[in-house]
């Protein structure tokens, strides 16, 4: 496991929210540091309007945690892609003694790589968008409604356009474009 706390907006950052990463399984690995270098640019732009300071976890697991959370806080005995555990209730209440906890965002890899393949897409894009999708629970947003959905779906769709990752809900056009991996960060122009 590792755990490397740091702001998602600078290292070095003060009361910046501070994110976690917490890698509970090997098979991320090779997705790592980009995967979480790309996440905190990520989570940077969705938290620019939140005014306060907060805490937030990522937990990069595999199914069999996933199913064991999944069984334990849902009563649902499967894995699932993302789920998301907030903190409060109401994400802009303030925590009276020090930042507020946002919440963790726990990822399933082999429930993730299953849907990357079946959806003709780059594993590190669907899990960056599952990522997102499940911070942007932690920040009040929610799909219950057609209006909510298409709300986070906005949302999921500006930030991830920021990091050059395609609309997730498209259909892929070419499923052999689709799955080759994006060039790295650096020597890239939004790097």
């Amino acid at each position: 496991m590792t755990e490397q706390p740091r702001s998602p907006t600078d290292p070095n950052a003060g009361p910046d929210t501070a994110l976690t990463v917490q890698q509970h399984a090997e098979s991320w690995g090779p997705l790592q540091p980009g995967f979480e270098r790309r996440f905190r640019r990520l989570a940077a732009e969705a938290l620019k309007e939140r005014p306060e300071a907060g805490e937030i976890t990522l937990i990069l697991a595999d199914d069999a945690l996933q199913q064991g959370l999944n069984r334990q806080y849902r009563g649902i005995d499967k894995s699932t892609n993302v789920l998301a555990f907030a903190g409060l209730d109401d994400p802009l209440v303030e925590w009276p003694d020090g930042p507020a906890i946002l919440g963790d965002v726990v990822l399933a890899f082999e429930t993730c790589a299953r849907e990357a393949a079946e959806q003709g897409k780059p594993l590190e894009n669907h899990a960056l968008h599952l990522a997102l999708h499940g911070l942007l629970h932690l920040l009040g947003y929610e799909h219950d409604t057609a209006e909510q959905a298409e709300a986070m779906e906005t949302a999921e769709r500006r930030l991830l356009a920021e990091l050059g990752i395609a609309d997730p809900y498209a259909e892929a056009a070419d499923p052999l474009a689709a799955t080759q991996p994006e060039p790295p960060l650096e020597g890239r122009a939004d790097g």
